[in-house]
């Protein structure tokens, strides 16, 4: 594998790492099965853009394609709590209607981003190549991330959230509000999407209404193999496995693409994808076969 091209898996998987956080957040704080995920990674991406071609400075386009994540997460969370709609079908139905909302930002299929600023350009020193400040810019921004996450989860608003995920009734009994939790949980979760949508249109060149697609099973696959790799249960542990897995998921996609003697192609990724997840989910239990044995 060339310079180039593993510099461009860790770009995409610093990328998706913001996916992963904001999965982990719902999959495994929360235990809420969010698809809203393909819809908010494509919201972001939309707001981004279309606020960029406007003359919006990039940075502030960022935050506004977060706040939009954010909100789409919420309207999802507010279906479940208020409206009592099951979690799956809320975040199901809030997918299918930000295809069309989408779409309504975007006034179309797509919009490129060629030759429009973005935060990367800004940043963009002469005597550095384009596809080398990419994955350092972004990696601030995922540690960023990362870090703001490890404290908040660990004040009292984010341990609530955690308390509601583990037993809501419990929770409860304790005088926590938890739909309110759900709601903040779920804004912050999406909001990370959003991030992650406006990263991608900017690495990339353009916003496309299908860039969503198979974002929630990137995000699963990252967690998966993160926690494979670094199973633990203290937070600032497991949002560094999530990290790391999307990384290593990104770094295998690319090696498995670009050996010539596998024969793979682009439209195999989502095979690709397939084997990876299976073959995290049945390292662990290999794990506890042997361990028992022993």
């Amino acid at each position: 594998m060339s310079l180039f091209s593993l510099l461009g898996a860790v770009e995409i998987g610093l990328i998706f790492a913001l996916v992963a956080l904001g999965v982990y957040i719902s999959f495994r704080l929360l235990r809420f099965p969010d698809l809203t995920v393909d819809g908010s990674f494509p919201l972001g991406g939309a707001v981004c853009a279309v606020l960029i071609v406007a003359g919006v400075n990039p940075w502030l386009a960022s935050l506004a394609a977060a706040a939009a994540g954010a909100v789409a997460g919420l309207i999802t969370g507010w279906l479940n709590v208020r409206l009592k709609i099951m979690d799956l079908l809320a975040s199901i139905l809030m997918m299918i209607a930000l295809y069309s909302i989408n779409l309504r930002i975007m006034g179309g299929p797509n919009v490129p981003l060629i030759t429009e600023p973005t935060i990367f350009t800004q940043l963009q020193p002469e005597n550095m190549a384009d596809y080398v400040l990419r994955p350092l810019v972004l990696l601030v921004i995922v540690v960023l991330a990362k870090l703001a996450l490890d404290w908040f989860f660990a004040t009292e608003r984010g341990l609530a959230i955690r308390a509601t995920g583990s037993n809501a009734r419990m929770a409860r009994a304790q005088g926590i509000h938890t739909g309110a939790m759900v709601l903040l949980g779920m804004a912050i979760s999406n909001g990370l999407v959003g991030l992650a949508g406006a990263m991608f249109v900017q690495t990339q060149g353009g916003a496309d209404i299908s860039m969503g697609i198979g974002t929630i099973v990137i995000g699963l696959a990252a967690v998966i193999v993160g926690e494979s790799i670094l199973p633990s249960r203290r937070i600032v542990w497991a949002t560094l496995a999530v990290v790391v897995g999307a990384i290593v998921y990104r770094f295998f996609i690319a090696a498995a693409l670009n050996s010539d003697f596998i024969g793979l192609k682009a439209q195999d990724l989502n095979l690709v994808t397939a084997v990876l997840v299976t073959i995290a989910l049945v390292i662990p239990q290999l794990k506890r076969k042997l361990a028992a044995r022993r």
